[in-house]
C-alpha cells in the first residue's frame, strides 16, 4: 500500500491545527514532521511542545523525522509526545543499533534515513530490525529543494535488497517529490511519499487528492 505523509514544514504556522485538518479529511495517511536541531543540519524547526500540541488535531500516523545528532538521547521524549514512526540518520548516530532497539523498546517504529550519498552498505545489519528506510533525495535541512536524479537507482537497489531478503520493509522518499515525479518514485519501489510544498502550496485538499489518485 502506497502512503502520504505531507510535511509540516511547509505549512502555514498560524494556520497550523485548520491545514492538519485539511490534509486528514482529504486522505493523507501521515503526518511528516521534520525536527531540525541546527548541528546536524543548518537549519532549526521545532521539538516536542509543537508536536504534543497539535496531536491532539489528528489520528493520523504521526511520521517524526529526527534530523539531530546523537537522537538516542531524545527518544522517550518524542514517543510520549505521540510519535508512531520515529526516524533517526544513520550519520547521526555513534551506535544505530542501540538507538533503533530504543525506539522499538518505547513502542514505536523505528526508522533510519540516509542521505543522498551514503551508501546503502550502512543497512546491512540493521535492515531485519526497521519498519521502514527514508532515503533523502534533496541534502536535508531546507524545503523546497530540486529531486536529486540518482536518487531513483538508489531507490531500486534498496527495493531488491528488501526482496532480497524477504523482507516487508517500507521505503519512504524525501525531498523534491512533486505531482510531476510522484509516479516514477513510486515505480522506482518506494511505497511512503513525502512532499510538503506540493501539498501546502495553493489548495491543500486538492492537491492531496491529485497526490492520492497517482499514487493509487
Amino acid at each position: 500500500m502506497n502512503y502520504l505523509s505531507p510535511s509540516i514544514l511547509s505549512a502555514d504556522f498560524s494556520k497550523l491545527g485548520e491545514q492538519l485538518r485539511i490534509m486528514d479529511e482529504a486522505g493523507a495517511e501521515y503526518v511528516h514532521i521534520d525536527v531540525m536541531d541546527g548541528a546536524f543540519v543548518p537549519s532549526i524547526s521545532f521539538g516536542m511542545p509543537l508536536i504534543r500540541s497539535i496531536r491532539p488535531c489528528t489520528g493520523k500516523v504521526f511520521d517524526v523525522h529526527l534530523m539531530v545528532e546523537e537522537p538516542v538521547r531524545y527518544i522517550q521524549e518524542f514517543a510520549d509526545c505521540g510519535a508512531d514512526i520515529i526516524t533517526v540518520h544513520a550519520e547521526a548516530c555513534a551506535h544505530l543499533d542501540r538507538t533503533v532497539e530504543a525506539i522499538r523498546e518505547r513502542g514505536v517504529r523505528p526508522a533510519v534515513a540516509l542521505n543522498p550519498a551514503t551508501s546503502l552498505n550502512v543497512l546491512e545489519y540493521i535492515l531485519p530490525k526497521l519498519d521502514m528506510v527514508l532515503l533523502m533525495t534533496v541534502n536535508p535541512g531546507f524545503g523546497g529543494q530540486k529531486f536529486i536524479p540518482y536518487s531513483l537507482e538508489k531507490i531500486r537497489r534498496l527495493k531488491d535488497i528488501i526482496e532480497e531478503k524477504g523482507l516487508n520493509t517500507d521505503i519512504e522518499v524525501d525531498g523534491g517529490v512533486t505531482l510531476s515525479n510522484v509516479e516514477e518514485v513510486l515505480q522506482a519501489g518506494a511505497n511512503v511519499i513525502v512532499s510538503g510544498s506540493a501539498v501546502f502550496r495553493g489548495d491543500i485538499s486538492e492537491n492531496v487528492r491529485k497526490f492520492k489518485e497517482l499514487m493509487k
